[in-house]
Protein backbone atom coordinates (compact mmCIF):
# COMPACT_ATOMS: atom_id res chain seq x y z
CA UNK A 1 0.00 0.00 0.00
CA UNK A 2 1.28 3.11 -1.01
CA UNK A 3 2.17 6.11 1.85
CA UNK A 4 -0.90 8.26 -0.02
CA UNK A 5 -2.96 5.48 -0.06
CA UNK A 6 -2.41 4.82 3.47
CA UNK A 7 -2.57 8.76 4.74
CA UNK A 8 -6.68 8.42 2.86
CA UNK A 9 -7.58 5.11 4.71
CA UNK A 10 -6.56 7.15 7.79
CA UNK A 11 -8.46 9.93 7.08
CA UNK A 12 -11.27 7.94 6.13
CA UNK A 13 -11.61 6.12 9.23
CA UNK A 14 -11.21 9.14 10.87
CA UNK A 15 -14.43 10.75 8.63
CA UNK A 16 -16.45 7.78 9.08
CA UNK A 17 -16.31 7.16 13.03
CA UNK A 18 -17.25 10.98 13.44
CA UNK A 19 -19.95 11.14 10.85
CA UNK A 20 -21.63 7.25 10.46
CA UNK A 21 -21.03 7.76 6.56
CA UNK A 22 -19.77 4.25 4.64
CA UNK A 23 -16.08 4.08 4.60
CA UNK A 24 -15.72 3.69 0.84
CA UNK A 25 -17.71 7.35 0.50
CA UNK A 26 -15.08 8.81 2.87
CA UNK A 27 -12.33 7.12 0.91
CA UNK A 28 -14.13 8.60 -2.02
CA UNK A 29 -13.57 12.28 -0.83
CA UNK A 30 -10.16 11.80 0.52
CA UNK A 31 -9.44 10.96 -3.22
CA UNK A 32 -10.94 14.42 -4.29
CA UNK A 33 -9.22 16.31 -1.70
CA UNK A 34 -12.91 17.24 0.17
CA UNK A 35 -11.33 15.92 3.28
CA UNK A 36 -7.32 16.01 4.41
CA UNK A 37 -5.85 14.92 7.72
CA UNK A 38 -5.55 18.68 9.23
CA UNK A 39 -9.70 19.06 8.19
CA UNK A 40 -10.93 14.88 8.21
CA UNK A 41 -14.98 16.50 8.21
CA UNK A 42 -15.90 19.16 6.04
CA UNK A 43 -16.44 22.38 7.80
CA UNK A 44 -19.33 24.81 7.42
CA UNK A 45 -18.09 27.72 4.89
CA UNK A 46 -20.32 30.66 5.68
CA UNK A 47 -20.69 32.26 9.02
CA UNK A 48 -24.94 31.58 9.20
CA UNK A 49 -24.50 28.20 8.48
CA UNK A 50 -22.21 27.68 11.24
CA UNK A 51 -24.53 29.68 13.56
CA UNK A 52 -27.68 27.60 12.41
CA UNK A 53 -25.82 24.44 12.93
CA UNK A 54 -24.94 25.71 16.32
CA UNK A 55 -27.98 26.64 17.05
CA UNK A 56 -29.92 23.46 15.91
CA UNK A 57 -27.03 21.70 18.09
CA UNK A 58 -27.73 24.30 21.70
CA UNK A 59 -31.47 23.15 20.77
CA UNK A 60 -30.96 19.58 20.53
CA UNK A 61 -29.03 19.65 23.75
CA UNK A 62 -31.22 21.44 26.32
CA UNK A 63 -34.31 19.60 24.69
CA UNK A 64 -33.29 16.41 24.74
CA UNK A 65 -31.30 16.19 27.90
CA UNK A 66 -31.66 12.51 28.95
CA UNK A 67 -34.97 11.65 27.03
CA UNK A 68 -32.71 9.88 24.26
CA UNK A 69 -32.84 6.26 22.40
CA UNK A 70 -29.94 3.99 21.76
CA UNK A 71 -28.05 6.94 22.75
CA UNK A 72 -28.39 9.26 20.13
CA UNK A 73 -27.77 12.12 22.38
CA UNK A 74 -28.72 14.54 19.87
CA UNK A 75 -31.40 12.27 18.27
CA UNK A 76 -28.99 12.04 14.95
CA UNK A 77 -26.78 9.02 13.90
CA UNK A 78 -25.02 10.26 10.91
CA UNK A 79 -24.08 13.15 9.06
CA UNK A 80 -23.25 13.86 5.67
CA UNK A 81 -21.68 17.16 5.64
CA UNK A 82 -20.99 19.61 2.70
CA UNK A 83 -19.18 23.16 2.97
CA UNK A 84 -22.40 24.21 1.88
CA UNK A 85 -25.08 22.75 4.54
CA UNK A 86 -25.09 19.40 5.76
CA UNK A 87 -27.47 16.11 6.31
CA UNK A 88 -28.76 15.04 9.44
CA UNK A 89 -30.10 11.29 9.36
CA UNK A 90 -32.36 11.08 12.54
CA UNK A 91 -32.36 8.09 14.86
CA UNK A 92 -35.79 6.46 13.76
CA UNK A 93 -38.10 6.45 16.59
CA UNK A 94 -37.07 10.01 17.51
CA UNK A 95 -37.85 12.35 14.58
CA UNK A 96 -40.76 13.57 16.02
CA UNK A 97 -39.13 14.25 19.08
CA UNK A 98 -36.68 16.02 17.36
CA UNK A 99 -38.79 18.44 15.64
CA UNK A 100 -40.29 18.79 18.87
CA UNK A 101 -37.75 20.80 20.38
CA UNK A 102 -36.24 22.47 17.19
CA UNK A 103 -39.74 24.16 15.78
CA UNK A 104 -40.62 26.99 17.46
CA UNK A 105 -43.29 27.46 20.42
CA UNK A 106 -45.08 29.38 22.90
CA UNK A 107 -47.06 27.68 25.75
CA UNK A 108 -50.75 28.55 26.23
CA UNK A 109 -49.87 31.48 28.78
CA UNK A 110 -47.23 32.85 25.45
CA UNK A 111 -44.27 33.67 28.05
CA UNK A 112 -42.69 30.47 27.52
CA UNK A 113 -40.44 30.09 24.02
CA UNK A 114 -39.38 27.04 23.07
CA UNK A 115 -37.09 25.76 19.72
CA UNK A 116 -34.90 27.67 17.80
CA UNK A 117 -36.11 31.23 16.88
CA UNK A 118 -36.76 32.00 12.99
CA UNK A 119 -37.02 27.69 12.34
CA UNK A 120 -39.17 26.73 9.71
CA UNK A 121 -39.98 23.32 8.06
CA UNK A 122 -40.48 22.38 4.47
CA UNK A 123 -41.05 19.32 3.37
CA UNK A 124 -38.53 17.64 0.71
CA UNK A 125 -40.09 14.30 -0.49
CA UNK A 126 -39.11 12.08 2.89
CA UNK A 127 -36.85 14.68 4.33
CA UNK A 128 -37.54 17.73 5.81
CA UNK A 129 -35.55 21.29 5.30
CA UNK A 130 -35.03 23.48 8.28
CA UNK A 131 -34.54 26.59 6.96
CA UNK A 132 -33.95 29.95 9.15
CA UNK A 133 -36.02 33.56 8.58
CA UNK A 134 -32.98 34.87 10.74
CA UNK A 135 -29.99 33.84 8.49
CA UNK A 136 -29.53 32.56 4.78
CA UNK A 137 -28.97 29.14 6.17
CA UNK A 138 -30.50 25.35 6.34
CA UNK A 139 -30.08 22.08 7.43
CA UNK A 140 -31.51 18.66 5.90
CA UNK A 141 -33.13 16.27 8.24
CA UNK A 142 -33.48 12.73 6.96
CA UNK A 143 -35.19 9.37 8.02
CA UNK A 144 -35.57 5.96 7.06
CA UNK A 145 -39.58 6.35 6.53
CA UNK A 146 -40.55 8.43 3.83
CA UNK A 147 -43.68 10.02 5.82
CA UNK A 148 -41.68 10.27 9.11
CA UNK A 149 -42.76 14.14 9.09
CA UNK A 150 -46.56 13.90 6.93
CA UNK A 151 -48.21 15.83 10.51
CA UNK A 152 -46.04 18.50 9.40
CA UNK A 153 -48.46 19.60 7.05
CA UNK A 154 -51.63 19.12 9.15
CA UNK A 155 -53.00 22.11 11.08
CA UNK A 156 -51.40 22.48 14.55
CA UNK A 157 -52.71 24.36 17.54
CA UNK A 158 -51.94 27.95 18.68
CA UNK A 159 -49.07 27.11 20.58
CA UNK A 160 -46.71 26.36 17.32
CA UNK A 161 -45.85 29.72 15.57
CA UNK A 162 -43.83 27.93 13.07
CA UNK A 163 -46.99 26.34 11.61
CA UNK A 164 -49.24 30.01 11.61
CA UNK A 165 -46.23 31.98 10.65
CA UNK A 166 -44.80 30.31 7.36
CA UNK A 167 -42.86 33.46 6.05
CA UNK A 168 -42.69 35.26 8.81
CA UNK A 169 -41.31 36.28 12.34
CA UNK A 170 -43.71 35.78 15.17
CA UNK A 171 -43.23 38.98 17.88
CA UNK A 172 -40.95 37.08 20.33
CA UNK A 173 -38.78 35.47 17.31
CA UNK A 174 -37.96 39.13 16.20
CA UNK A 175 -35.90 40.35 19.11
CA UNK A 176 -35.32 41.11 22.42
CA UNK A 177 -34.20 37.31 24.31
CA UNK A 178 -34.60 35.86 21.20
CA UNK A 179 -32.19 36.98 19.13
CA UNK A 180 -29.81 36.86 22.00
CA UNK A 181 -28.43 33.76 20.23
CA UNK A 182 -25.76 35.20 18.39
CA UNK A 183 -23.08 33.74 20.43
CA UNK A 184 -20.15 34.57 18.68
CA UNK A 185 -17.85 33.15 15.68
CA UNK A 186 -16.15 30.69 18.12
CA UNK A 187 -19.43 29.04 19.55
CA UNK A 188 -20.67 28.59 15.82
CA UNK A 189 -17.71 26.78 14.69
CA UNK A 190 -16.60 24.78 17.74
CA UNK A 191 -20.64 23.26 17.67
CA UNK A 192 -20.95 23.45 13.86
CA UNK A 193 -18.40 20.76 14.26
CA UNK A 194 -19.59 19.12 16.96
CA UNK A 195 -23.13 18.23 15.07
CA UNK A 196 -21.79 16.89 11.88
CA UNK A 197 -19.72 14.90 14.20
CA UNK A 198 -22.75 12.54 15.61
CA UNK A 199 -20.79 9.17 16.05
CA UNK A 200 -18.73 10.52 18.35
CA UNK A 201 -21.15 12.46 20.29
CA UNK A 202 -23.15 9.31 20.83
CA UNK A 203 -20.40 7.19 22.59
CA UNK A 204 -21.51 8.98 25.82
CA UNK A 205 -24.62 7.01 25.59
CA UNK A 206 -23.81 3.63 24.06
CA UNK A 207 -23.60 2.02 27.53
CA UNK A 208 -27.21 3.16 28.93
CA UNK A 209 -28.72 4.67 26.16
CA UNK A 210 -28.58 8.17 26.83
CA UNK A 211 -26.82 11.13 28.43
CA UNK A 212 -27.15 14.70 29.83
CA UNK A 213 -26.43 17.32 27.87
CA UNK A 214 -27.11 21.34 28.83
CA UNK A 215 -25.34 24.74 27.92
CA UNK A 216 -25.19 26.93 31.16
CA UNK A 217 -24.58 29.73 29.23
CA UNK A 218 -24.13 30.80 25.76
CA UNK A 219 -20.42 29.80 25.22
CA UNK A 220 -20.36 26.46 26.53
CA UNK A 221 -21.84 22.96 26.09
CA UNK A 222 -21.65 19.68 28.58
CA UNK A 223 -22.22 16.49 27.74
CA UNK A 224 -22.41 14.33 31.14
CA UNK A 225 -22.37 10.79 31.22
CA UNK A 226 -21.45 7.52 34.03
CA UNK A 227 -20.37 4.46 31.82
CA UNK A 228 -19.07 3.65 28.23
CA UNK A 229 -16.09 5.78 26.66
CA UNK A 230 -13.42 7.40 29.17
CA UNK A 231 -13.33 11.14 28.99
CA UNK A 232 -9.19 11.03 27.42
CA UNK A 233 -10.61 8.76 24.72
CA UNK A 234 -13.19 10.49 23.60
CA UNK A 235 -11.45 14.17 23.80
CA UNK A 236 -8.19 12.76 22.15
CA UNK A 237 -10.72 11.22 18.97
CA UNK A 238 -12.78 14.57 19.07
CA UNK A 239 -9.55 16.47 18.59
CA UNK A 240 -8.43 14.22 16.06
CA UNK A 241 -11.88 14.59 13.82
CA UNK A 242 -10.61 17.98 14.05
CA UNK A 243 -12.99 19.69 16.27
CA UNK A 244 -10.56 22.30 17.32
CA UNK A 245 -8.52 22.67 14.87
CA UNK A 246 -7.23 25.68 13.43
CA UNK A 247 -6.31 27.22 16.77
CA UNK A 248 -2.40 28.80 17.65
CA UNK A 249 -2.79 27.01 20.98
CA UNK A 250 -4.22 23.45 22.23
CA UNK A 251 -8.02 23.08 22.10
CA UNK A 252 -7.75 20.43 24.62
CA UNK A 253 -7.14 20.13 28.70
CA UNK A 254 -8.68 17.60 30.44
CA UNK A 255 -12.27 17.00 29.74
CA UNK A 256 -12.77 20.65 28.45
CA UNK A 257 -12.02 20.88 24.40
CA UNK A 258 -11.84 24.79 23.86
CA UNK A 259 -12.05 26.73 20.42
CA UNK A 260 -11.30 30.24 21.28
CA UNK A 261 -14.22 31.84 23.85
CA UNK A 262 -15.91 28.89 23.04
CA UNK A 263 -15.73 24.95 25.00
CA UNK A 264 -17.31 21.85 25.17
CA UNK A 265 -16.90 20.07 28.47
CA UNK A 266 -17.19 16.37 28.80
CA UNK A 267 -17.43 14.58 31.56
CA UNK A 268 -17.89 10.73 33.37
CA UNK A 269 -19.06 10.20 36.79
CA UNK A 270 -20.14 7.69 38.83
CA UNK A 271 -22.96 5.00 37.64
CA UNK A 272 -26.61 6.72 38.25
CA UNK A 273 -24.84 10.05 37.22
CA UNK A 274 -27.36 10.26 34.49
CA UNK A 275 -31.12 9.05 35.03
CA UNK A 276 -34.20 9.38 32.25
CA UNK A 277 -36.47 12.00 32.54
CA UNK A 278 -40.41 11.26 31.43
CA UNK A 279 -40.76 12.21 28.18
CA UNK A 280 -43.09 15.66 27.41
CA UNK A 281 -44.20 16.06 24.18
CA UNK A 282 -45.90 19.37 22.78
CA UNK A 283 -49.39 19.19 21.73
Amino acid sequence: MSKRTDNRHRVATICREATGLPHHTCMRWAADGLISRSQPVPDAAGADQQALEAELLMGLANGLRRDQVDGAVLGLVRSVPDPKGVELWVHPEMGARVLSVLLPRVDWARHLRYGVPGLRPVREGGRVRLRSLLRDASVVLAHPDPEWASYLDEPACAEHIWWHNRDRLHPWESGGPARAADAGADRDRLLSRLIRRPRLVNEPGSAHGCANTYARNAQELSIEWCCSVEVDDLARRLCRSGLTAGQDSPGRGGGRLTFGEAALIVRKGPCGLVKRLPRIYGC
